[in-house]
């Protein structure tokens, strides 16, 4: 057998009479929605329970699976103790997972545990299981801050071990969705709230899974969704295979979203395949965006893509041809084909955008790097460090993508799905007040003693001056209301596609 079928579902505490005392009839449609797909999941008779929870152990760059022969938990810490969870881990699925992501080179396992008590968005699942049935076995997997194919990819192993050993699996993802979607709710709003649950909820009630790939990760960000990558390795532990979906209830009414849908597993289905759907049309998107890119992304994605393919650095020689190549396919120096930030043109003493800048010119320049959406690394100089802004922008590029701290180092599987841009700075300039900068026009550098740190302009999800000085200040390892702290502006022309 492999997996026979699988629910979506949330985690609220409020759920339970015992923590809600009362407060549970706000979302009772969530209740009974609850109860019916765990009765549906139940009636398939499962011999194991996999539970993906964004409150299990999380890292950054690993999926820990749950490791011991069994766990408990209760819900002391939402006032009701005597609520408790008890259950028994799939030690043979676990091991089986581990030694295939290990053979894989994949980073799961049951390495780093550091509380071995069930989670909340673990036990919530299970609380309603056992209103059906006795809770079989389970395995827990916490998520990661790793990209979302990563995550799908782990869903596929999911399924090929359970295959492997014939077991009848039900998946579970538990997950919320956007904390944000009211103002008179614990996290307020923001209009990113219900434009997200909107859109999951379309998704995950239709079971188009390879749309799941395409949210972006700082527009999840924005609307404090909390199961979305839960969602995701679903979808991969359900690839391959016909499913019927059913959306069982949507609400919002705490300023939470709580989404409940079952999954029907029929048989294989080889036109289900949603990570090879999705990466097929992210290729032919990207390939189609590239033809768009001018000689400033051109320099860094050449430069990035030898660094990674052969361990060397973009020659001078092979930029010039770069540059050469693109100016003259072109026609002419474009002055307009930068984006934002004209007026720093004359800061630079050549119009942004020319063959002459690049190769003439001096000035500050940072390289970021985006993969299917999220930051895969950004480096740069604040102050020109070299000769010509060609070296520049070359230099940067190898830095963005083998020596951002925040990553690992970019490889080559990963060149053809990348997104590159160049900042080119303009020069700084102190100023007196908050009041003097505007997130879309200005960067801001925040200096105190020997630290510093820099943020670009017009990046998505910094919508606020204080928020600006406050990332800017994180960098430098400041805390954004310190005493002292100095504060310069500059502009930027920005080159994407």
């Amino acid at each position: 057998m492999s997996i026979v079928g699988a629910v979506m579902v949330p985690h609220p505490p409020l759920i339970l009479p015992e923590v809600g005392r009362g407060g549970e009839r706000q979302i009772v449609k969530t209740s009974k929605a609850y109860e019916q797909a765990m009765k549906f999941a139940a009636g398939l008779a499962p011999e194991t329970l996999v539970i993906s929870s964004p409150h299990s152990i999380m890292y950054r760059d690993y999926f820990h699976i749950s490791p011991r022969s069994s766990a408990d938990g209760n819900f002391s810490q939402f006032g009701a103790p005597q609520v408790r969870i008890h259950a028994e881990y799939d030690t043979e699925f676990v091991n089986a997972l581990s030694e295939m992501a290990q053979n894989k080179d994949f980073p799961a396992g049951t390495d780093g545990e550091r509380d071995p008590l069930l989670d909340h968005a673990t036990m919530i699942p299970l609380y309603f299981y056992r209103m059906s049935a006795a809770i079989p076995k389970i395995v827990r997997i916490g998520l990661s801050g790793l990209p979302l194919k990563e995550h799908y990819k782990l869903g596929q192993m999911i399924q090929a071990v359970a295959e492997k050993l014939g077991r009848r699996v039900i998946y579970v993802a538990s997950g919320d969705l956007s904390h944000k979607l009211l103002e008179s709710g614990p996290y307020g709003f923001d209009p990113a709230g219900p434009e997200y649950d909107e859109r999951i909820m379309d998704v995950m009630g239709s079971g188009e899974f390879d749309k799941l790939l395409d949210f972006n990760e700082d527009f999840c960000d924005e609307a404090a969704e909390c199961g979305h990558r839960s969602f995701v390795m679903m979808a991969g532990a359900l690839d391959g295979l016909n499913v019927s979906p059913s959306k069982l209830s949507h609400e919002g009414i705490t300023g939470v979203g709580y989404g409940v849908c079952t999954y029907t597993v029929n048989g294989h289905d080889d036109s289900r395949h949603m990570l090879d759907i999705w990466e097929k049309r992210e290729r032919d998107d990207l390939s189609m965006a590239r033809t768009g890119e001018d000689a400033y992304i051109r320099l860094a994605r050449a430069s990035v893509e030898k660094f990674v393919l052969t361990g060397e650095r973009l020659t001078e020689s092979e930029g010039v041809k770069i540059i050469a190549e693109y100016y003259n396919n072109s026609g002419a120096d474009q002055a307009n084909r930068a984006v934002g930030g004209n007026d720093s043109a004359q800061d630079h003493g050549s119009a942004p955008g020319s063959q002459n800048e690049l190769l003439h010119q001096c000035a500050g320049a940072f390289v970021s790097i985006h993969e299917n959406g999220a930051l895969r690394g950004c480096i740069g100089t604040i102050m020109p460090t070299r000769s010509c802004l060609m070296k520049e922008i070359i230099a940067n590029g190898v830095a963005a993508c083998s020596e951002d701290p925040r990553f690992n180092p970019i490889t080559e599987p990963e060149l053809q799905y990348l997104t590159i841009s160049v900042d080119v700075l303009g020069k700084t300039e102190s100023i007196n007040s908050p009041s003097e900068l505007d997130v879309k026009r200005y960067g801001v550098i925040v200096t105190k003693g020997g630290r510093r740190g820099l943020l670009l302009p017009n990046l998505e999800g910094v919508n606020t001056v204080e928020r600006q000085i406050e990332i800017a200040s994180q960098k430098a390892g400041l805390d954004a209301h310190e005493k002292g702290i100095s504060l310069e502006r500059f502009e930027v022309v920005r080159h994407e596609v």
